[in-house]
């Protein structure tokens, strides 16, 4: 059985952000080409530094098994075994150098975790989940996709509608069901001195 997890927030919220977050069961039903275009365009117009746009993304779908198994591959095992299911998977790219002068962007994964920040909360008003993953193997991305130096994959990430955690196995599900946990504001939000906690919050 699918389920929402809907965050308690001290401060209101959009239901876009509050409903947000990244289950590891997904249901087999394909995402829309339309709805696909419209979580890159969201992408497409996140701000960045200079305008410089440093992203990039790799997008496999299940309708071409070879590219989906391909992008599958690159993700670390216990990742695989749950991000099968999803239907598009997708592997954003930091551009690391300005194009207008060819030195360091030190802001370029800023500028890319903004961008897919954008296509997450995209994602959300279509009904759609999106699931972040750290565990894939860089390299292996690289060699596969000839991604050129000075580009650097970021992060992989599984894309769909939400799924019944039946679909797991035990430990996946209660993974999958446990709740929702933030830090509260006074943890990271700071007036004056550094980890003193701004006084409103």
């Amino acid at each position: 059985m699918a389920i929402a997890k809907s965050a308690e927030t001290h401060y209101p919220l959009h239901d876009f952000l509050r409903d947000r977050w990244s289950p590891i069961a997904f249901s087999d039903r394909a995402v829309e080409r339309e709805k696909l275009g419209s979580l890159l365009e969201a992408a497409r117009w996140a701000a960045s530094c200079f305008n410089e746009q440093p992203w990039s993304f790799i997008v496999a779908t299940k309708e071409n098994p070879t590219e989906y198994d391909r992008l599958l591959s690159c993700l670390v095992e216990a990742n695989q075994d749950w991000a099968k299911t999803a239907p598009v998977l997708m592997l954003s790219v930091a551009k690391l150098q300005f194009a207008r002068n060819g030195q360091d962007n030190a802001h370029a994964w800023h500028d890319v975790g903004l961008a897919v920040g954008n296509l997450t909360v995209q994602a959300s008003a279509l009904g759609l989940f999106v699931h972040q993953m750290a565990g894939f193997d860089p390299d292996k991305a690289r060699e596969l996709y000839k991604i050129p130096a000075g580009q650097a994959p970021i992060a992989a990430l599984a894309i769909g509608y939400l799924g019944s955690a039946d679909t797991l196995s035990e430990a996946l599900q209660q993974r999958h069901n446990a709740p929702r946990s933030r830090k509260p504001l006074s943890e990271f939000v700071y007036s004056g001195t550094w980890g003193n906690p701004h006084g409103w919050v």
